[in-house]
């Protein structure tokens, strides 16, 4: 099992995020979080990722507690937040060397060369990050995620500021990363790209778990459809897809 999840409840003063979610995500299976503003979803990756601790109950990787930081269950997962965890001053092939010798990633040097080429930034690899415009960051960013092939990617909207070229070759690379066994769990408010790339669907609302289930890419007019049922029902504020099936929210 690379998630299981328990009782898991996270407070921010007096905000709770998450309301007691039990979770369990099967090793090599890729799920999409989908959920409303507020939902839960960015503290949800955050538990899992061990960059934050539970108010209560536990979250466990590959049946390895993390409750004391899990450090060598975070060797095992890739992270993409809205925070790059890059080095500004530094240039992408410094920032990837930096953390091929963190995650003492073998052959490091042809592995950097590899995963630049694999996002398209070659071209930019000599320049400081603070330089680079949003989308180039972002996939200086999916770089770093990805260099230590990791068996667990939590990741939170990975298509921001990623224009369409690069979209589809992230869904490309992730669906490669499935493709040799890694397990998946991503949110985006893209959800036609999420049920492209997922084969199951988590929709988090308030804190609380209200849908889960089976996913298609041939059903994915239906279920966006019981998406905003599902989120209506539960008390939560979901609003149409006006342009390209997005949900216009941010976590």
């Amino acid at each position: 099992m690379a998630i299981a999840a328990r009782g898991l409840t996270r407070r921010f003063g007096g905000l709770t995020a998450l309301h007691g979610l039990d979770l369990r995500v099967e090793a090599g299976t890729a799920v999409a979080l989908f959920g409303p503003n507020g939902a839960g979803k960015s503290t949800l990756l955050r538990l899992c990722a061990t960059l934050l601790r539970p108010s209560a109950g536990e979250v466990r990787l590959f049946g390895q507690a993390v409750r004391d930081g899990g450090a060598a269950a975070r060797r095992r997962v890739g992270f993409l937040s809205h925070h790059s965890f890059l080095y500004a001053d530094l240039t992408p092939v410094q920032n990837l060397e930096f953390y091929a010798r963190m995650f003492k990633v073998p052959f490091a040097e042809r592995r950097v060369r590899q995963v630049l080429e694999q996002v398209d930034l070659v071209g930019w690899a000599q320049r400081p990050v603070r330089t680079l415009s949003r989308g180039l960051e972002q996939r200086c960013a999916i770089a770093r995620v990805l260099l230590h092939e990791p068996d667990l990617l939590l990741l939170d909207e990975p298509f921001t500021g990623l224009d369409a070229d690069a979209a589809a070759m992230l869904s490309q690379l992730l669906r490669e990363a499935h493709a040799r066994g890694a397990t998946l769990l991503l949110t985006t408010h893209d959800l036609p790209r999420g049920v492209e790339i997922c084969t199951r669907a988590l929709i988090l609302v308030r804190g609380r778990l209200a849908w889960d289930g089976a996913i298609t890419d041939s059903d994915a007019a239906a279920f966006e459809t019981l998406y905003h049922s599902t989120v209506r029902a539960a008390g939560g504020h979901s609003e149409s897809s006006a342009q390209n099936s997005k949900l216009k929210t941010q976590n």
